[in-house]
């Protein structure tokens, strides 16, 4: 069973997510503080993360890029706090997917098993693909820049992967929001804000990216 961990200071919100979470067959448990849900998961690591912007002590997006600095764990925020720049710094601190309370519970578990299936088919069949001095190996999961390895998270390198799937095509924000999020609608801005976040890993210049660049008013496409 795929394991969920709960950082919510809200007694009753954290308790009703953890209870609905295993109603729905996952193995869930809350915790109150940043704190005490980055030493549960440095103890024994969940499958996926669920983190409250306004928490005491440490607030949710030190916790995010906390979390991220340990791994690629999925990190999925919970907030009531539904400002674009909330929602676009959560996604900068490194968090895959944003939704705001309150939550239906079907709707976040059907983003949770999205979550696993992008995790287990991140590496596809495709060969080694070079796009100038940045080569992506799809089998082994790995990325390097000018040689040197890219440290990516799992939804970076799916939307890589899929981009470097149609070298030259461009996809738009609405394709790569269901090939790489298998979302049938979602908010745009994840696309978007992932995209930038790839730049600065790939690009050597992601201020003008030479590979990643943006087709106005269609989408994106990944250039050699």
């Amino acid at each position: 069973m795929a394991s969920v961990l709960v950082i919510e200071d809200d007694d009753r919100i954290r308790l009703s997510l953890v209870l609905a979470l295993e109603d729905e067959g996952y193995v869930a448990e809350g915790a109150a503080t940043a704190e005490e849900g980055l030493a549960r998961q440095r103890k024994s690591p969940a499958d996926t993360v669920l983190v409250d912007l306004m928490l005491p002590g440490l607030d949710g997006f030190d916790t995010i890029r906390e979390l991220r600095r340990a791994d690629d764990v999925p990190i999925v925020v919970v907030s009531a706090r539904s400002d674009t720049h909330d929602i676009v710094a959560a996604l900068e601190a490194g968090a895959d997917d944003y939704l705001v309370k309150p939550v239906a519970i079907k709707e976040l578990t059907a983003r949770l098993r999205a979550l696993r299936r992008r995790a287990r088919a991140a590496a596809t069949a495709m060969p080694t693909l070079t796009f100038g001095e940045l080569t992506i190996l799809p089998l082994a999961g790995e990325v390097t820049l000018n040689g040197e390895p890219v440290a990516l998270t799992r939804t970076e390198f799916r939307l890589l992967c899929e981009l470097a799937e149609h070298p030259g095509m461009v996809l738009s924000r609405q394709q790569l929001l269901e090939r790489v999020w298998e979302y049938d609608f979602g908010d745009e801005r994840l696309v978007d804000v992932h995209v930038g976040r790839l730049r600065q890993k790939i690009e050597v210049e992601p201020s003008a990216p030479r590979h990643l660049v943006t087709v106005r008013g269609l989408g994106y496409k990944l250039q050699r």
